[in-house]
């Protein structure tokens, strides 16, 4: 299998986002999340055979279905964001994409939905599960959880995204505490003083 280089990335982001305020929030949060997701691999609880080119690839491409959620005015559309996941799956077929690198996209989400969730929540997808199998899906699904794009842009430590996650039930948090078991926490110091976003529960 091919893996897209970073050149290769970068040229599908400038094709695709809509505007130069797009291109930056959601190419600025991949490259944040890949650079977390390397700094967890280094972690010595982290599985070693973990194919970090393929990690990187999939760091930088895992939400560029967002730039299908802005409007004719260069807005984005928050109230469908659920949807970027499967949005980025179906533009990464449409470029003949791997369905290994394609499941980047639609399985990142929190921390994963299975096909109750989405049936039992009435969300806007196809009824089946979005989850991580492999330890490189599971690895950018947990190095994701640390950024936010929200206005501004911020981090998260982990027992803050532990609470955040808590008000979908139990099951979430001990699926995201599963990771963080097997992947440890992130150092984010040096990452909000190299793109300027403050941490949310930093003492």
């Amino acid at each position: 299998m091919r893996i897209p280089t970073d050149d290769d990335v970068l040229s599908l982001h400038k094709k695709y986002a809509p505007n130069p305020g797009a291109f930056d929030l959601v190419y600025t949060h991949c490259q944040i999340i890949c650079g977390i997701a390397r700094q967890l691999h280094s972690h010595p609880q982290t599985d070693q055979d973990i194919d970090m080119d393929l990690v990187q690839a999939g760091s930088l491409l895992h939400d560029i279905g967002v730039y299908r959620l802005y409007d004719e005015d260069g807005k984005l559309d928050r109230t469908d964001y659920i949807r970027h996941g499967v949005l980025g799956y179906e533009l990464l077929q449409e470029e003949g994409f791997p369905e290994t690198i394609c499941r980047f996209a639609s399985h990142h989400t929190g921390v994963g939905l299975t096909r109750n969730d989405v049936i039992a929540e009435g969300l806007p997808l196809p009824p089946v599960d979005y989850l991580a199998e492999t330890g490189e899906e599971r690895l950018v699904m947990y190095a994701d959880k640390f950024h936010s794009k929200k206005t501004p842009p911020v981090f998260f430590t982990a027992p803050v995204y532990a609470t955040r996650i808590g008000r979908f039930g139990p099951g979430k948090v001990a699926a995201f505490e599963a990771m963080r078991t097997a992947f440890g926490d992130p150092d984010l110091l040096p990452f909000s003083e190299i793109y300027g976003y403050g941490i949310v529960g930093q003492p």
